[in-house]
């Protein structure tokens, strides 16, 4: 039994806090940018039977992946684990989730004794493939993706396993720049397993065990607990993506959440099949952003370890989107997980109806860029861009920023153009594009790159081009993403939202996220909140008398009696200003 409950809370946040430095370790040491700008990277500790026990402030889409990594790995090696071995994996049938998210997995011993387990899991930036960045929505096999990674040992008893490791940099574009970021995970391990060896030494390995066993039953003993809060029930919500990026459109997402009181189900049957381009997930990924969309429901500080997995039950279709059969391609699996997320909350949102918000930007537009060099060398950039969040029930929505299971940041102006190949023309918000509401939706951001080297291979995946980010209690939806080519141009074209192109110099393409949804009725908006978005430039005075009924004056000031004139004739019947 734990002593008392200051012994208990003073662990829960030492344990947590070692995964948050394992987290600070990548992002202090990492090489590429889509890592150490964008953070496209998770840090976790697991017990020694490896269940999570706490994990750092990272990708919520990652963590919830991490038990099933670790069943893979310990399948593989659990007989055999020695100090100072690390574990590595990507296989999407093996425990990973595709092909770019390398696990790296630390056992962690005090002498002969195994306290747990350091893991990390990085995006890099390229592992080989048709194209550069190893994600592009075409695909239609994973043998087309990159090289596969089963549990494999890459550090034996302290020893780095070079013949294996340059067997893997090989087959990538930019070799020492995966090089760096697997060293750069070694390192947070190391930090992983000192924080875990130090804990042993103050509680005990007992004691560190049994309250091991606590935390977890914490986790699970407060989801329960929120979840008794809620009324009982079957919530039923779908939401889709666009297109698969081969012509085919669209795909559905259909979540059936039973609530029991205690406990919670989640039934996607009805769902897509499995498609033939890259968009294809993992049981384990479909599971992470389920996880994800109920914390972030719930809104509580409720640790999400593998005791808060526990009330969960799931009914996952095999061979679906959401369970794809080897060998389908998976590289661009991430729009599964934001949809999943987007079809959850919207389950939810009248279970929670003061916690959910409307649906945000549907995932970040990533655009990936190749340029091979006359040297035969290659260099990646990514450019992420995250959107918007859609309105909360008491507030607008925010600008530019992570979706909810991504915990991403934008990728920085500077960081794309020292390479040379690329410039950036515009970077910022567009006026008009967040869902009208008594709360408004977040707006879309933009990015204008202009190619400078002589040749250069891009690959774009955006959604919610088609289906746009839903409003809730009578919000509007946000506004579709969009991507042109040969902006301002005679030539220029809309593309679609999952194009592969070859550009040369002087071509010019502009990404668009999409604006987050509504909340509420817009004509219920304070006209001084209208005027404020006016005056900064986030609603145009034509967009707040269309979207708004408030009208605004050349000297940008509210002209009541037109407002009210307004608003009374435009509103639905027998509704009241």
């Amino acid at each position: 039994m734990i002593r008392d409950a200051v012994t208990f809370e003073v662990f829960r946040n030492a344990v947590t806090g070692v995964a948050d430095e394992m987290a600070i370790t990548i992002l202090r040491t990492a090489h590429s940018q889509i890592v150490a700008s964008s953070m496209d990277f998770s840090a976790a500790l697991c017990d020694a039977r490896g269940r999570v026990i706490a994990q750092a402030n990272t990708c919520p889409v990652h963590l919830g992946s991490i038990p099933d990594a670790m069943a893979a790995m310990l399948a593989e090696f659990g007989d055999g684990l020695r100090a100072g071995d690390v574990y590595v994996l990507n296989d999407p049938s093996l425990g990973g989730m595709h092909l770019p998210d390398i696990f790296a997995v630390a056992p962690v011993f005090a002498g002969a004794e195994l306290l747990g387990f350091a893991v990390t899991v990085v995006n890099h930036a390229d592992v080989g493939g048709w194209v550069a960045g190893s994600m592009a929505v075409q695909s239609t096999s994973i043998f087309a993706e990159g090289v596969q990674i089963p549990p494999s040992r890459l550090v034996d008893a302290g020893n780095l396993n070079e013949t294996f490791l340059n067997l893997v940099l090989r087959n990538v574009r930019e070799p020492e720049l995966l090089r760096g970021d697997l060293e750069s995970q070694l390192a947070a391990c190391h930090a992983g397993g000192e924080g875990l060896r130090a804990l042993a030494a103050r509680y005990g390995v007992g004691g560190l065990a049994e309250l091991e066993d606590e935390l977890l039953d914490y986790s699970e003993t407060l989801l329960r607990a929120a979840l008794a809060d809620a009324v009982p029930g079957t919530y039923e919500f779908t939401d889709h993506i666009d297109d698969d990026g081969l012509g085919s459109g669209p795909i559905p997402f259909q979540v059936k959440v039973t609530l029991s009181g205690t406990g919670i189900a989640l039934d996607f049957t009805g769902s897509s099949p499995q498609v033939a381009s890259a968009l294809n997930a993992t049981t384990s990924f479909t599971r992470s952003a389920s996880y994800a969309a109920v914390q972030g429901a719930l809104a509580r500080d409720i640790p999400a370890n593998s005791g808060f997995y526990r009330p969960f039950t799931f009914t996952i279709p095999e061979a679906s989107i959401l369970d794809g059969r080897r060998p389908a391609a998976r590289g661009a699996r991430g729009l599964v997980a934001y949809r999943i997320i987007d079809a959850v909350l919207g389950a939810l949102a009248p279970v929670f109806p003061t916690r959910v918000p409307a649906a945000g930007d549907g995932g970040p537009d990533s655009v990936a860029i190749g340029v091979t060099g006359a040297d035969g060398g290659s260099v990646v950039l990514w450019d992420i861009l995250c959107g918007a969040w859609g309105a909360r029930p008491d507030r607008d929505g925010v600008d530019g920023i992570s979706p909810l299971g991504a915990n991403l940041a934008n990728t920085p102006v500077e960081e794309l153009e020292q390479s040379g190949h690329v410039r950036v023309d515009g970077y910022g918000y567009l006026p008009d594009t967040g869902g009208a509401g008594r709360f408004r939706g977040g707006l879309s951001t933009f990015r204008d790159i202009t190619i400078l080297a002589a040749e250069a291979s891009v690959q774009i995946r955006s959604d919610r081009r088609k289906f746009l980010p839903y409003g809730l209690d009578g919000g509007a939806p946000g506004t579709p993403s969009l991507n042109v080519l040969d902006l301002g141009g005679p030539g220029e074209r809309v593309l679609e939202s999952k194009p592969h192109l070859v550009l040369t110099a002087g071509r010019r393409h502009r990404h668009v996220t999409a604006g987050g949804g509504g909340h509420g009725d817009p004509y219920t908006r304070d006209p001084e909140r209208v005027l404020d978005d006016v005056r900064e430039g986030k609603v145009t005075r034509e967009g707040a008398a269309r979207d708004y009924g408030v009208v605004i004056t050349a000297g940008t000031t509210i002209d009541p009696s037109a407002t009210r004139a307004l608003r009374g004739t435009a509103r639905p019947e027998g509704t009241q200003s």
